[in-house]
């Protein structure tokens, strides 16, 4: 049974930093790309970043040089690294792999980005 667990979320005022981590468990964590979702209030989820097992990465347009996404497959955990945060970066974000063609997600964990 795949389960994928986020945590790291929380309040931070602009221009702050935050790191997000996800725990993988029932995959063979290293031989799957890994990829960060998020979604706002009334906004559709959108693709924030990606790792591949080989460990090439990436990023959304609106994240790029702001956000880095990284994995230790001993720990089977990815992680988002978020600096300069923004007010509009402030969402639910969510850990995603598709095993078997199929989406499999985590909880999410909120992030906060206001003064």
């Amino acid at each position: 049974q795949v389960q994928l667990v986020e945590s790291g979320g929380g309040l931070v005022q602009p221009g702050g930093s935050l790191r997000l981590s996800c725990v993988a468990s029932g995959i063979n964590f290293s031989l799957y790309t890994m990829y960060w979702f998020r979604q706002a209030p009334g906004k559709q989820r959108d693709m924030v970043a990606a790792i591949t097992s080989r460990g090439s990465t990436n990023y959304a347009g609106s994240v790029k040089g702001r956000f880095t996404i990284s994995r230790d497959n001993v720990k089977n955990t990815i992680y988002l690294q978020m600096n300069s945060l923004k007010p509009e970066d402030t969402a639910v974000y969510y850990c995603n792999v598709r095993v078997m063609d199929s989406e499999r997600w985590g909880q999410g964990t909120l992030v906060t980005v206001s003064e």
